[in-house]
Protein backbone atom coordinates (compact mmCIF):
# COMPACT_ATOMS: atom_id res chain seq x y z
CA UNK A 1 0.00 0.00 0.00
CA UNK A 2 2.54 2.33 0.82
CA UNK A 3 4.46 1.80 -2.21
CA UNK A 4 1.47 2.39 -4.06
CA UNK A 5 1.09 5.69 -2.49
CA UNK A 6 4.47 6.74 -3.05
CA UNK A 7 4.00 5.65 -7.00
CA UNK A 8 0.86 7.77 -7.05
CA UNK A 9 2.81 10.44 -5.71
CA UNK A 10 5.47 9.87 -8.44
CA UNK A 11 3.05 9.27 -11.26
CA UNK A 12 -0.11 11.06 -10.72
CA UNK A 13 -1.97 8.36 -10.12
CA UNK A 14 -5.95 8.91 -11.60
CA UNK A 15 -8.57 8.05 -8.60
CA UNK A 16 -11.30 7.13 -10.76
CA UNK A 17 -13.41 8.12 -13.93
CA UNK A 18 -14.17 11.60 -13.18
CA UNK A 19 -10.14 11.81 -13.00
CA UNK A 20 -9.97 11.08 -16.80
CA UNK A 21 -11.66 14.52 -17.18
CA UNK A 22 -8.76 16.28 -15.29
CA UNK A 23 -6.34 15.12 -18.50
CA UNK A 24 -8.78 16.85 -20.84
CA UNK A 25 -9.40 20.07 -19.32
CA UNK A 26 -5.35 19.96 -18.28
CA UNK A 27 -4.67 19.48 -22.30
CA UNK A 28 -7.35 22.57 -23.49
CA UNK A 29 -9.93 19.76 -24.74
CA UNK A 30 -13.72 21.01 -23.98
CA UNK A 31 -14.61 19.04 -21.15
CA UNK A 32 -18.09 20.34 -19.34
CA UNK A 33 -18.03 21.70 -16.35
CA UNK A 34 -19.20 19.11 -13.93
CA UNK A 35 -18.23 20.94 -10.60
CA UNK A 36 -19.67 23.54 -9.02
CA UNK A 37 -16.72 23.84 -6.81
CA UNK A 38 -13.47 23.30 -8.37
CA UNK A 39 -10.51 21.49 -6.94
CA UNK A 40 -7.00 22.57 -6.50
CA UNK A 41 -4.68 19.49 -7.38
CA UNK A 42 -1.42 20.40 -4.44
CA UNK A 43 1.67 20.86 -5.89
CA UNK A 44 2.79 18.34 -3.50
CA UNK A 45 0.30 15.91 -2.05
CA UNK A 46 -0.06 16.48 1.51
CA UNK A 47 -0.69 14.31 4.48
CA UNK A 48 -4.07 14.05 6.39
CA UNK A 49 -5.28 11.83 9.11
CA UNK A 50 -8.81 10.40 9.48
CA UNK A 51 -11.10 8.06 11.50
CA UNK A 52 -14.90 6.55 11.24
CA UNK A 53 -17.46 7.90 12.80
CA UNK A 54 -20.39 5.74 14.62
CA UNK A 55 -20.81 2.44 13.52
CA UNK A 56 -17.53 0.00 13.41
CA UNK A 57 -16.97 -3.19 11.82
CA UNK A 58 -15.24 -6.18 13.24
CA UNK A 59 -11.29 -6.23 12.30
CA UNK A 60 -11.42 -2.82 9.92
CA UNK A 61 -8.82 -0.14 10.04
CA UNK A 62 -11.21 2.26 12.20
CA UNK A 63 -8.36 5.35 11.67
CA UNK A 64 -5.28 5.75 9.63
CA UNK A 65 -3.40 8.19 7.76
CA UNK A 66 -3.53 9.30 4.37
CA UNK A 67 -2.43 11.74 1.73
CA UNK A 68 -4.84 13.91 0.01
CA UNK A 69 -4.27 14.64 -4.09
CA UNK A 70 -6.69 17.50 -4.74
CA UNK A 71 -9.00 19.75 -2.46
CA UNK A 72 -11.80 21.97 -2.77
CA UNK A 73 -14.36 24.23 -0.70
CA UNK A 74 -16.48 21.08 -0.46
CA UNK A 75 -13.85 17.80 -0.51
CA UNK A 76 -11.37 16.22 -1.05
CA UNK A 77 -9.73 13.15 -2.87
CA UNK A 78 -7.50 10.91 -0.67
CA UNK A 79 -5.38 7.91 -0.59
CA UNK A 80 -5.55 5.86 3.00
CA UNK A 81 -4.91 2.22 4.36
CA UNK A 82 -8.30 2.78 6.27
CA UNK A 83 -10.78 0.51 5.80
CA UNK A 84 -13.48 2.64 4.60
CA UNK A 85 -16.33 2.38 2.14
CA UNK A 86 -18.87 5.32 0.38
CA UNK A 87 -21.88 6.38 2.73
CA UNK A 88 -19.39 6.36 5.52
CA UNK A 89 -18.70 9.29 7.76
CA UNK A 90 -15.76 10.15 8.83
CA UNK A 91 -13.26 12.86 10.70
CA UNK A 92 -10.56 14.57 9.16
CA UNK A 93 -7.49 16.41 9.95
CA UNK A 94 -5.98 18.20 7.29
CA UNK A 95 -2.35 18.83 7.37
CA UNK A 96 -2.14 21.77 4.24
CA UNK A 97 1.50 22.95 2.90
CA UNK A 98 3.01 26.17 5.20
CA UNK A 99 0.21 25.40 7.80
CA UNK A 100 1.72 25.19 11.28
CA UNK A 101 -1.31 23.51 12.70
CA UNK A 102 -4.14 20.85 11.43
CA UNK A 103 -7.31 21.69 9.77
CA UNK A 104 -10.08 19.34 11.59
CA UNK A 105 -12.84 18.47 9.69
CA UNK A 106 -15.53 17.15 11.91
CA UNK A 107 -17.61 15.60 9.28
CA UNK A 108 -17.11 14.27 5.87
CA UNK A 109 -18.64 11.53 3.91
CA UNK A 110 -17.13 9.17 1.38
CA UNK A 111 -18.84 9.52 -2.14
CA UNK A 112 -16.84 7.00 -4.15
CA UNK A 113 -13.42 4.86 -3.50
CA UNK A 114 -11.53 2.48 -6.01
CA UNK A 115 -8.70 0.61 -4.27
CA UNK A 116 -7.33 2.86 -2.16
CA UNK A 117 -8.16 6.16 -3.13
CA UNK A 118 -11.46 7.87 -2.37
CA UNK A 119 -13.61 11.26 -3.04
CA UNK A 120 -15.19 13.08 0.34
CA UNK A 121 -17.80 15.32 0.86
CA UNK A 122 -16.94 17.83 3.63
CA UNK A 123 -20.59 18.19 5.29
CA UNK A 124 -21.53 21.22 7.29
CA UNK A 125 -18.06 22.94 7.63
CA UNK A 126 -18.35 26.33 10.09
CA UNK A 127 -18.20 29.58 8.46
CA UNK A 128 -14.95 30.13 9.93
CA UNK A 129 -13.66 26.42 8.79
CA UNK A 130 -14.80 27.37 5.55
CA UNK A 131 -12.95 30.54 5.30
CA UNK A 132 -10.15 29.53 6.29
CA UNK A 133 -10.68 26.37 4.17
CA UNK A 134 -11.16 28.98 1.24
CA UNK A 135 -8.33 30.92 1.81
CA UNK A 136 -6.14 28.22 1.92
CA UNK A 137 -7.58 26.81 -1.53
CA UNK A 138 -7.29 30.52 -2.89
CA UNK A 139 -3.16 30.50 -1.93
CA UNK A 140 -2.80 27.13 -3.37
CA UNK A 141 -4.48 27.17 -7.06
CA UNK A 142 -2.40 30.76 -7.25
CA UNK A 143 0.07 28.04 -8.41
CA UNK A 144 -1.74 25.20 -9.31
CA UNK A 145 -4.52 25.00 -11.83
CA UNK A 146 -7.66 24.60 -10.97
CA UNK A 147 -9.73 21.32 -12.17
CA UNK A 148 -13.46 21.66 -12.80
CA UNK A 149 -14.18 18.47 -14.13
Amino acid sequence: MVDQMQQGCRLGERGNDMEDLDLKANTGQNTPQLRKHPRVRVAAPFPCSLARVGVTRKGAVEQGLGIIFDVSTKGARVMTEAVITPGDRIAMNLRFPDQTTAMVIEAATVRWGKEYTYGVEFDGLSAATNQHLQSVITHLSQSRPVLTA
